[in-house]
């Protein structure tokens, strides 16, 4: 038996979102914007001195699996790098497209249930792909 795409658990993530506003002052933004569904992720980051997230601020217009994906994203992100979160998109690309494990941050093997739907994969890796981005360009000009 297949486990649904949409559980109590996507749908708990989605409708919990931290860090769901943009911020004042970013050090840089970022939208990333899936053309399947029309799904987009704005992301905001400030970074410290070691080019480590010290605050993230979001605006997430995507389906269920793409604010489920951003809770995930921005729950985790405070502390880690752009190269952190670089490798988390590439392995969660990998993962979807059916190349490797589910990777390494905590909570994204929920996804499990979507890798037959290639359909949905865009939206799940867009927080990752604008955190990643602004993450480094944040990082280039600190």
């Amino acid at each position: 038996m297949n486990a649904p795409l949409y559980n109590k658990e996507i749908l708990r993530l989605a409708a919990s979102v931290p860090h769901g506003e943009r911020l004042a002052a970013p050090m840089a933004s970022v939208e990333k914007r899936s053309p399947i569904c029309g799904s987009r992720v704005t992301v905001d980051v400030v970074v410290d001195g070691a080019g480590r997230i010290s605050d993230i601020g979001m605006l997430v217009r995507a389906c269920a699996l793409g604010q489920a994906s951003a809770s995930l994203m921005a729950a985790q992100a405070i502390g880690r790098t752009a190269d952190d979160l670089a490798q988390t998109r590439d392995a969660l690309t990998a993962w979807l497209a059916g190349q490797g494990t589910a990777p390494d941050w905590p909570g994204l093997d929920i996804f499990a249930p979507a890798l037959a739907h290639s359909a949905r994969h865009a939206s799940i890796r867009l927080a990752f792909e604008a955190a990643a981005e602004a993450a480094a360009l944040a990082e280039a000009h600190a």
